[in-house]
């Protein structure tokens, strides 16, 4: 057992399941319903705390927004009021607006299979999805393989003393050549860095 195993187990003993915003994250397997509402809250958990996104969810469930197709219909404008409490409203709007359209346009249902590759790039492409964002949709709505990387693993790779690089490609490189290539290992371990994280 190497040490990413070790520290997973460590977490998992610590913790048990994840749970709170991570209870839907790292369902499986999720309904279509709950893919889309899993996309939505990683554009609204930027720069955020989750309290703050359940409130817009709650607004936007309340409206019956919470949809791509829905977004894509309602455009950035009204879309804001309902995502005011997640802050940076305005900006947020847009990116969850053109996001969706991309989703729509390109016949991309989101449990569609497709390379990872291919689907990363296309994510990258759009105004407010960093490498960060577009593995997240990846990894817990999509059941990707591909670790994602936040400020939380770079505090415990810190912290462990396991990398002197920290930049996004070298340590999303470093968790996938030490843990077995599997969506479900890579959703509870990253949702356990971040609770243990935040604790």
């Amino acid at each position: 057992m190497n040490i990413f195993e070790r520290l997973y187990k460590e977490l998992r003993r610590k913790y048990g399941k994840p749970s709170g915003q991570w209870t839907l994250w790292c369902k499986r397997p999720k309904t279509e319903k709950e893919r889309e509402e899993v996309i939505i809250g990683a554009i609204l958990t930027q720069r955020t705390n989750w309290k703050n996104v359940e409130l817009a969810m709650s607004n936007l469930k309340r409206e019956r927004a919470n949809s791509l197709r829905r977004i894509s219909q309602l455009g950035p404008k009204k879309l804001s009021f309902l995502i005011k409490s997640s802050g940076f409203y305005k900006v947020k709007a847009g990116y969850l607006f053109y996001l969706a359209r991309f989703i729509l346009e390109n016949q991309m249902r989101t449990s569609h299979v497709r390379k990872i590759k291919e689907l990363r790039e296309g994510l990258l492409k759009l105004k407010g999805i960093g490498p960060e964002t577009a593995d997240s949709i990846l990894l817990y709505a999509l059941d990707k393989p591909i670790f994602v990387i936040d400020e939380y693993t770079r505090r415990l790779v810190k912290k462990q003393g396991l990398a002197n690089n920290l930049s996004y490609v070298s340590l999303q490189e470093l968790f996938e050549k030490n843990l077995r290539k599997d969506f479900r290992l890579y959703q509870d371990f990253h949702s356990l860095i971040v609770i243990d994280g935040k604790g």
